[in-house]
């Protein structure tokens, strides 16, 4: 089963961050979760590199359990998802999306 890795900073970090953590507490985890291509979403904030006090280089991480990675693009087309997805890109600065296999 693959799984979608998302990282990203906000586009405005300093402002941003209360929105964006209740808007996807609302609507953008909630619709995905309840997607059928979706078995899980996890969302979350990154803080310091283990063992400093340097920040991550991300502010976030996204961690979405795929079970059908082509309904996954079937899904992602509605409406629906086309909207939660041009709020998602207001709110990241440029999202890596790396698809990850679990191997152990």
């Amino acid at each position: 089963m693959p799984t979608l890795i998302v990282l990203f900073n906000l586009k405005n970090k300093d402002t941003a961050a209360q929105q964006y953590e209740e808007w996807a507490k609302t609507v953008d985890v909630p619709t995905v979760k309840r997607l059928a291509s979706v078995d899980d979403f996890r969302l979350f904030r990154c803080g310091n590199l283990l063992g400093t006090d340097t920040p991550a280089p991300f502010q976030y991480c996204e961690v979405i359990e795929v079970n059908d990675m082509e309904g996954l693009f079937a899904d992602i087309t509605t409406e629906t998802m086309q909207r939660v997805a041009a709020q998602f890109q207001a709110f990241a600065d440029n999202p890596t999306f790396i698809v990850a296999e679990q191997i152990a």
